[in-house]
């Protein structure tokens, strides 16, 4: 049984950075491609970044392509999300997703209810001035 827990939010000004971390207990994350999701009061889920299970495929929303990194250290069982260049438009409360894939290095910012097996709680993202 996996277990996700988000980790590195916080208040931030504007044009400043953070590094969001996803760390996985209970067993390993080879094998499972993770994305990071986030969702401000009112506005619906909105997948920002994924990265594949061996970390060879990536992909971003343009909302945060350029300004965003995302990558994975297996050998420690964390997935990093790296934000730079944060406006208030970022503010949410990201979370990441954990679905089991071995066959494919592939990914998807897409949520669809029951795609993803595990789930962190979230942590806050604010960024303001």
């Amino acid at each position: 049984q996996l277990h996700v827990v988000e980790s590195g939010g916080g208040l931030v000004q504007p044009g400043g950075s953070l590094r969001l971390s996803c760390e996985a207990s209970g067993s390993t994350l080879n094998y499972y491609a993770v994305t990071w999701f986030r969702q401000a009061p009112g506005k619906v889920r909105e997948g920002v970044s994924c990265i594949s299970g061996r970390g060879y495929a990536t992909r971003y929303a343009d909302s945060v392509k350029d300004r965003f990194t995302i990558s994975r250290d297996n050998a420690k069982n964390i997935i990093y999300l790296h934000l730079n260049s944060l406006t208030p438009e970022d503010t949410a409360v990201y979370s990441c997703a954990a679905k089991w894939n071995p066959y494919s290095d592939a990914c998807t910012v897409v949520y669809e209810k029951g795609r993803f097996d595990y789930w962190g709680q979230g942590t806050q993202v604010t960024v303001s001035s």
